[in-house]
């Protein structure tokens, strides 16, 4: 007696020849042997969709990392600013340059630094900020370039200084 379950054909010794149980028994393995798996189409159409999926989702993300990077230079404008008013407050005139902040300049007689280290001197797409004692604003002024380190621009090019 045969039974093949998964495919729903059962054959049984009563009533049936030998060549008719083969011939059923290789109609019951071809049914199997298409149903095991995906094609290769299936595939590749999971495939596609799944890269759609990440090239959406990639984009966003790299998008608000960078938003958050500009976020970031501009917290750290204000950092810096904190960090200088410290230096003041010891020496009684902002540093010449940022670098002052970090070693001791000749002309501090009360210099109590370092104030920050080298890293809090570049922005966090890596730039330089711009310094300038005295400044247009106040007594010194410290400007965040944006992402593109270059003067104006909008939206993440966008300036922001310490007076804003």
């Amino acid at each position: 007696m045969y039974v093949i379950k998964k495919t729903g054909f059962e054959i049984r010794d009563s009533g049936f020849s030998e060549s008719a149980r083969r011939c059923a028994s290789r109609r019951a393995l071809r049914e199997l042997r298409s149903q095991q798996g995906f094609t290769l189409i299936e595939m590749m159409a999971v495939l596609v969709l799944i890269g759609v999926v990440m090239a959406i989702v990639g984009g966003q993300v790299f998008k608000n990392f960078q938003s958050a990077q500009y976020k970031a230079g501009v917290a750290q404008v204000h950092s810096l600013e904190m960090k200088v008013q410290a230096y003041v407050l010891d020496n009684g005139t902002p540093p010449q340059t940022l670098n002052d902040l970090i070693t001791r300049p000749g002309n501090a007689s009360n210099w109590n630094g370092p104030y920050g280290k080298p890293a809090d001197l570049k922005d966090p797409f890596g730039h330089q900020f711009l310094y300038k004692s005295p400044g247009d604003h106040g007594d010194f002024d410290i400007t965040f370039l944006g992402k593109d380190g270059a003067a104006g621009g909008d939206a993440l090019n966008k300036d922001t200084g310490n007076w804003e």
